[in-house]
């Protein structure tokens, strides 16, 4: 995703250490988590969400209808 190597995220953890605080940044790398998480559950609901809009375009079928 973003290309690093092992020596940049060391730069950058010694950096947030710095920036942060080592009782500080335990909470601020599971705050970071969570963001992330949540983000990628929203974009997957909106991708899933579209591709269900264009088979009800193009006449395809639907999750619910191919169970059963």
């Amino acid at each position: 995703m973003f290309n690093l190597g092992l020596g940049e995220m060391i730069v950058i953890f010694i950096v947030a250490l710095f920036v942060f605080g080592p009782g500080k940044l335990p909470e601020v790398s599971r705050a970071l988590g969570k963001s992330i998480r949540e983000f990628r559950n929203a974009m997957n609901t909106v991708v899933e969400g579209t591709n269900e809009e264009k088979k009800d375009k193009i006449g395809g079928t639907n999750e619910t209808e191919r169970k059963s």
